[in-house]
């Protein structure tokens, strides 16, 4: 199975303008949503864009997980900036989902900026266990700097 992330257009534009996200102290979230979700990298900004996400049943709650311990560091070297966390799970789950939205929560869906989206390539489920993303030892996301 492909698996890959894009960031969200907006999430740059925004970064210096009117949602900036601050990775270490602002609660990011990770969603889940069905595959009747169609990301639009150019047009979704903010939570309340996200549709198909799955229900509060079978061990997920609306809004998704909270990313544990986001870390960013800067490589000299390579002129790499890092985004991290921890890897991120639902434990004694029964779900179906294709995309993992990232976003950064404010509690409230207009203003709470998307990031970023995994597409996990085809449908991923679970039946009482442990759906579980094991983010890239890359990161969740990088820039270049040049």
């Amino acid at each position: 199975m492909a698996v890959s992330a894009k960031l969200y257009g907006k999430t740059v534009l925004n970064q210096w303008g009117s949602a900036p996200v601050n990775w270490t102290s602002d609660t990011i979230k990770v969603a889940l949503t069905t595959s009747s979700y169609t990301p639009d990298q150019d047009v979704h900004d903010f939570y309340d864009d996200l549709t198909n996400e799955l229900s509060t049943a079978g061990g997920y709650t609306s809004g998704g997980a909270t990313l544990t311990t986001p870390t960013k560091t800067y490589t000299a070297g390579t002129n790499v900036v890092k985004f991290d966390g921890d890897d991120t799970s639902w434990t004694s789950s029964t779900l179906t989902a294709r995309y993992a939205p990232v976003y950064k929560s404010t509690g409230t869906p207009s203003t709470s900026p998307l990031i970023l989206y995994v597409d996990f390539g085809a449908d991923v489920s679970t039946t009482n266990g442990t759906f579980q993303i094991t983010w890239d030892s890359a990161g969740l996301w990088t820039i270049t700097v040049a």
